[in-house]
């Protein structure tokens, strides 16, 4: 491998029939989509500095590519209906990979790190009104946070954990902190090695890695799109 290979960053395409993600190998929450490879890519790319700023601390070491020519595409997995649906939906094969401390550590500060940014981007837009989409589509900000709150749940049952959804009226944000604790520590005893609490009756769980990549990415995604429909609109 020459050295100017080795130094581009790498990352994964999942190709479905509709739709393409790419995403950064080393860096969870790093995924965007388009209707081809090409297009996937330079998404990605285009998203490098709000990865940045969005991870803060936990971006340490990450450096925003220039081009397309910066990323290396290491992986291709055959998407699936979430794929077209508008979801990365397959694991890279990296995702596989046992945590050790330092790198569960980094991987948590990622997550960490997202969710934060969802949570501030949220409550900053608070009483403004979000654009819709070009055919009205588009959820109210209180529906955003409520959809997240219930994938952060769906999420931890895939990690062997178990989220009951409320029945009464709750406060969405303090529900989704302690459920955000909750998958944070059971991240931390999978790294270590412990068993998962719970294995769904399918046997199918999420790696650790996994988890983090779809929680960081799903979080952001959010967080991203809250950021565009609440900007002022380009004349």
């Amino acid at each position: 491998m020459s050295g100017r290979s080795a130094s581009r960053i790498p990352v994964y395409l999942e190709v479905g029939k509709k739709r393409v993600f790419a995403g950064g190998l080393e860096w969870p929450g790093w995924c965007r989509s388009g209707r081809d490879e090409e297009d996937a890519l330079e998404a990605l790319v285009d998203y490098g500095p709000r990865l940045r700023k969005a991870l803060r601390k936990a971006a340490t070491g990450f450096h925003p590519p220039a081009g397309v020519s910066a990323l290396r595409v290491v992986e291709r997995l055959e998407g699936n209906a979430t794929t077209d649906f508008g979801a990365p939906g397959k694991a890279p094969a990296v995702d596989a990979r046992p945590l050790d401390e330092t790198e569960a550590k980094r991987q948590a500060a990622i997550l960490r790190a997202g969710c934060s940014t969802f949570d501030r981007t949220a409550k900053a837009a608070a009483g403004a009104t979000l654009r819709k989409g070009p055919r009205g589509g588009g959820r109210e900000l209180d529906a955003i946070v409520r959809h997240v709150l219930e994938a952060d749940g769906a999420y931890l049952s895939k990690l062997g954990g178990s989220y009951r959804k409320p029945t009464e009226a709750i406060d969405l944000w303090a529900e989704m902190a302690g459920l955000r604790r909750t998958a944070l520590t059971l991240l931390s005893s999978l790294a270590r090695g412990e068993p998962p609490p719970r294995t769904p009756r399918s046997g199918s769980l999420w790696t650790p890695r996994y988890f983090v990549r779809r929680s960081a990415w799903h979080a952001l995604d959010h967080a991203w799109e809250i950021e565009d429909r609440s900007a002022p609109a380009e004349r």
